[in-house]
């Protein structure tokens, strides 16, 4: 593991003063919203990214519940969250803002921390915009990237729609767990070449948000084989993270040596680097 800040994560604080867990459920746009809370200290949202379910990121779930407030749900169609009749940014969007809606009218404290993984990442980047008295830090997990050229060309489009399709095949095994997906293969690669439209713009939302913003980045996003593809697509995925902080250097950014799935592989990592965000002023990146 490398951060850019060079220095070494303080350990996650200990076990403080925890509330009860709460189960509720959120109503919207025909889709049946799971909501659990649980944990002690500062209010956090944590967000799941395209194919993963909450259940995937139990580890780094309960690691932060030692020191914060935290809520979870599922994205439309994964996992406890119902299936949906479509499946476009702005319904994920949607969806977050009626989840947020209604935890404003229980007993938050204060704005949360929101926590971000991937797709979740650039959503809670258009929420802070939308909401800049609603949002306290942002922490963006491998997402809302604004990288210099598109992840998904005309050219990759086969390997893609061949890569979804097997996924979805094999979710058939999930159907009715936790960890189920109701995407189809359409429906993911669609989402992708969305996320690839908005990410070109999504410097503009960058200098509309004035709360602190942290980044947690994979080095080997696309994978770590040598092939010149996968080689460009990390080397783009960086370029856009250089890109941004070039604009915006108060975002303090660290780089794990690992994949895109690092919320489930490095989940320990992952909840030092915000306990150690959490503790410290916002720093400039220093390269």
């Amino acid at each position: 593991m490398t951060l850019t800040q060079g220095k070494p994560l303080s350990m996650v604080g200990m076990i403080t003063k925890t509330t009860a867990m709460q189960h509720f459920a959120v109503h919207h746009d025909g889709v049946v919203i799971p909501v659990c809370r649980g944990g002690g200290g500062r209010p956090l949202i944590l967000l799941p990214g395209l194919l993963t379910a909450q259940a995937d990121l139990h580890e780094l779930t309960e690691l932060l519940r030692r020191d914060h407030d935290v809520v979870t749900f599922d994205l439309r169609g994964h996992g406890l969250t119902s299936a949906a009749d479509r499946y476009t940014f702005d319904s994920f969007l949607s969806d977050f803002v009626a989840v947020m809606a209604k935890l404003q009218r229980l007993d938050l404290p204060s704005p949360p921390v929101l926590v971000g993984h991937s797709l979740g990442a650039d959503l809670i980047v258009r929420y802070a915009c939308a909401y800049p008295s609603a949002v306290a830090e942002l922490v963006l997990i491998d997402g809302a990237n604004p990288v210099p050229e598109p992840f998904i060309s005309e050219a990759d489009l086969p390997e893609f729609r061949a890569m979804w399709e097997d996924f979805a095949t094999r979710q058939e095994a999930t159907k009715g767990s936790s960890r189920q997906v109701s995407l189809t293969a359409q429906d993911i690669l669609d989402l992708n070449l969305e996320l690839d439209v908005i990410r070109s713009g999504i410097l503009d939302q960058y200098r509309k948000i004035e709360c602190p913003i942290s980044m947690v980045m994979s080095t080997s996003m696309a994978g770590d084989s040598s092939d010149g593809r996968t080689l460009w697509r990390n080397q783009n995925w960086r370029a856009g993270v250089e890109r941004l902080v070039r604009e915006r250097p108060h975002i303090c950014t660290s780089w794990l040596d690992a994949g895109h799935g690092l919320v489930i592989t490095h989940a320990p990592q992952i909840a030092q680097i915000i306990g150690n965000t959490q503790a410290q002023p916002v720093r400039r990146l220093r390269e």
